[in-house]
């Protein structure tokens, strides 16, 4: 393993990797990062599921065999997308039960279709729960307004859940209430908490692209790339507050509840001009995940800045950093807001051109 890696780990940091492929998965690649990377995750949504599946090779022995069934795109693609995460499931069952189920985690998302539909996310959460049926996947779902309820009703009946799309702290907040709510239900109705588990992510980068566009705009260059630490760092200030001092988690903590951890997503740099490992390096504390991209994860090992817990000693900071942004003429609460509609739109886009791939291969059947 890396010395930054195994640095990066020690200093409380879960290391997950955003991406997952029939062919990470044959070539014995994925298995390799866990061995020697200490990568101890995989997420996935619906854009890597489209790059990983459309016109790929490894793909189309079992796309033939469906097509010879009669399945649809959409039941191709379901089948494809859970057994993929069923089989990294079974890869990562050693560091699931050596770590009690903190880790050892493979997330999948609902039908993006859906992430303004309460009842239709729960009902597919279900379903995708039950289908891939390993103790350590984690069924994302989309922290809309729509989808706060269906992250509880999820959580009430002992799913294991990765609410995602979180950009404003205001909604993380929302976010791990939501969470609370799921596990008093599920506490009522007599199940066993420490089964259930859950990471909120929060996405990082693309909060910076739109700021920087912003600070242009203002003539205010001097605070680019720096807002979407600041938000990412106060967030887990609010992480703090609920799970580390407040009492409701603490009554819940005593029936054998877990922490449901802040998980940095979209951490991949995408202004060249910084530094490729600043969303890793500035977000370093106990009880975070960062789910990596395979160039973020090579270049942490290779020079990652890594300097201890980035986070609990820069809250204030951050918090100051926020106030001046503001005084630019920055809305953050616009800009997420944006950011969430963008972040749904952008999947259902990857989603229908999955379709759209699964179809025609299907056709030339």
């Amino acid at each position: 393993m890396s010395d930054r890696l195994s640095q990066l780990s020690q200093s409380g940091v879960s290391i997950w990797l955003d991406d997952l492929s029939r062919a990470r998965l044959n070539s014995g690649d994925l298995a390799r990062k866990i061995r020697e990377d200490d990568v101890v995750g995989v997420t996935t949504n619906p854009a890597i599921f489209q790059a990983a599946i459309s016109g790929a090779a490894d793909y189309a022995a079992p796309i033939a065999e469906l097509a010879s069934s009669g399945a649809s795109p959409e039941e191709v693609i379901k089948r494809l997308t859970t057994d993929d995460v069923r089989e990294a499931c079974d890869l990562f069952l050693d560091v699931y039960e050596r770590t009690g189920g903190y880790d050892g985690r493979v997330s999948i998302e609902v039908d993006p279709r859906l992430a303004r539909r309460t009842a239709e996310t729960l009902e597919q959460a279900g379903e995708l729960w039950a289908t891939v049926d390993r103790p350590n996947v984690m069924i994302k779902i989309p922290a809309t307004v729509e989808g706060l309820p269906a992250i509880t009703d999820a959580i009430a009946a002992g799913i294991s859940v990765n609410a995602t799309l979180i950009f404003s702290v205001e909604r993380y907040v929302e976010v791990a209430q939501a969470y609370l709510a799921g596990l008093e239900k599920a506490r009522r109705a007599g199940l066993d908490l420490s089964g259930i588990h859950s990471v909120a992510s929060f996405f990082v980068s693309r909060v910076d692209g739109e700021v920087d566009r912003l600070l242009g705009e203002l003539g205010r260059a001097e605070l680019a790339g720096r807002a979407a630490v600041a938000n990412a760092r106060i967030a887990y200030g609010a992480f703090l507050d609920i799970f580390e001092g407040g009492r409701r988690f603490a009554d819940l903590a005593e029936a054998g509840a877990n922490l449901q951890r802040p998980l940095w997503a979209s951490t991949g740099v995408k202004n060249p001009a910084y530094r490729d490992t600043m969303y890793v390096d500035e977000l370093v504390s106990r009880h975070v995940v960062n789910t990596m991209p395979e160039k973020t994860l090579l270049a942490v090992a290779d020079h990652g800045d890594l300097r201890g817990d980035t986070i609990r000693p820069a809250v204030d900071d951050a918090r100051s950093l926020l106030g001046e942004l503001a005084a630019a003429g920055v809305d953050l609460a616009d800009v997420t807001s944006r950011l969430e509609y963008d972040g749904v739109a952008k999947f259902e886009i990857a989603w229908a051109d999955l379709i759209r791939a699964v179809t025609e291969q299907l056709h030339d059947h």
